[in-house]
């Protein structure tokens, strides 16, 4: 430790926290992680609000970072055929399931003829059960192709289906109404 610093740790919603005060650090706060754990560099001036602050806003930034990695797309396949299993009789088998970083008007997409399924990247932060509606409405799709009443009955399987859809209709309108923010 350089002079100038001290040490300690905090636990913010749970997480231990490192905290190294540095005298010389004016303003910037800096973090990295060590051994598995959050350590910040703050201002020695810094109050303790602000540090809690600064540290739950790393950890939203470590855990967006790392839940690309941990719900791959291995996870993702598998994810959909448990859910295959469970709701649809294991009927649909997807060849593969994957997250897709380019969709941005759909929440997810099928190819029948090859089946594989495609969701938006932007579900990856959302609840599991509007994550888990999507696949079956995709899975659905590797059975019935169309939105008609075979294609409605499979996908009503899943209990939270509407409660599924209003959250997804109001991303869209929440994206489709925001205001640019100040340039």
């Amino acid at each position: 430790m350089a002079s100038g610093e001290s040490e300690h740790t905090i636990t913010v919603d749970g997480q231990d926290v490192l905290i190294v005060r540095s005298r010389r650090r004016t303003r910037t706060v800096s973090a990295d992680q060590v051994q598995g754990q959050l350590r910040l560099r703050v201002p020695h001036r810094l109050g303790s609000r602000e540090i809690a602050g600064h540290a739950r806003s790393f950890q939203r930034r470590l855990s967006r970072r790392t839940s690309g990695h941990l719900a791959g797309d291995a996870e993702l396949m598998s994810r959909a055929l448990s859910l295959s299993r469970r709701y649809l009789q294991g009927e649909p088998q997807p060849t593969s399931v994957t997250w897709s970083g380019n969709q941005t008007r759909r929440w997810g997409s099928t190819t029948s003829t090859t089946g594989t399924i495609r969701l938006s990247s932007r579900l990856r932060d959302m609840p599991g059960w509007v994550v888990d509606a999507v696949l079956i409405h995709e899975l659905a799709h590797l059975i019935e192709p169309g939105h008609g009443a075979a294609f409605r009955a499979l996908v009503s399987a899943y209990p939270r289906t509407a409660e599924a859809d209003a959250f997804l209709a109001g991303v869209s309108w929440a994206d489709s109404t925001a205001q640019p923010g100040p340039a």
